[in-house]
């Protein structure tokens, strides 16, 4: 057993989407730095899979977002598990593209109920245990660059986005007494199943002409949970520079 000491020991996080894509790999990086991971989702088999090649400090929990009902048992089993939350990350999400007249109001509030209020209730419901743990906390609200840009042709999928830089500055205000901090992250194009086929042209005119990997965007949710103590309702951008327009090519 190693003796190393890690940025976030004794930490008690809930990451929500966290049985694959880039919520897998926050679980296995905020394990790695000795917290203790709840992985929150709805696909119990890949969830299940990941706890178990983790091991004891990953717990699987089923997790529907958009359920209070489902947050409030998540919180119960967490706490009965590992103790008082410390680290929420609201990373569940999907993603759509389609043009503004084709969407369905259907559609357009199954985006809003995933993206945005199951951010909404997992922060309503997690608070009251970061408040039990006596320690400063932390909520970091996974949005995307798709929240800092007009984007045509996902008109629900930017505004759940944009409204989690609301929650997020909302947040900050509303738990600063608690010693609670809230935070927006920013990711570009990051390379995972929901991206996976991604034609080029997406990416190979921003600043640093690549799709980003989701340990990088790890790393930035890392720090920012650990390090990055005098920081509230703020935005960190892992985008590859594509929220600042194409590149010169000069």
């Amino acid at each position: 057993m190693s003796d190393t000491m890690g940025k976030l020991d004794g930490a008690v996080a809930i990451i929500t989407g966290g049985a694959r894509g880039m919520g897998a790999e926050h679980v296995r990086g905020l394990v790695a730095e000795g917290a203790k991971v709840v992985v929150a989702d709805i696909l119990e088999q890949e969830g299940r899979d990941l706890a178990t090649e983790i091991g004891a400090n990953a717990l699987f929990v089923k997790l529907d977002v958009t359920s209070d009902e489902s947050w409030q048992a998540a919180v119960r089993e967490a706490e009965a598990h590992f103790g008082p939350i410390t680290i929420l990350i609201n990373n569940a999400g999907i993603a759509q593209e389609k043009p503004w007249l084709e969407t369905t109001t259907a559609e357009w509030q199954r985006v809003i109920d995933i993206n945005l209020t199951g951010a909404f209730i997992g922060m309503r419901e997690v608070v009251p245990s970061m408040q039990r743990s006596g320690v400063d906390a932390v909520i970091i609200n996974v949005s995307s660059v798709s929240g800092l840009l007009g984007v045509a042709g996902e008109p629900a999928y930017a505004a759940s986005k944009w409204g989690m830089r609301a929650l997020t500055k909302v947040g900050a205000l509303e738990f600063a007494g608690s010693g609670i901090r809230v935070l927006s992250v920013h990711p570009g194009f990051i390379e995972t199943p929901m991206t996976a086929g991604a034609p080029s042209e997406y990416y190979d005119s921003q600043p640093i002409p690549r799709m980003g990997q989701s340990a990088e965007v790890t790393s930035m949710i890392v720090f920012l949970a650990a390090e990055a103590t005098f920081s509230t309702g703020s935005e960190f951008v892992v985008d590859g520079g594509v929220a600042l327009g194409a590149r010169s090519t000069t």
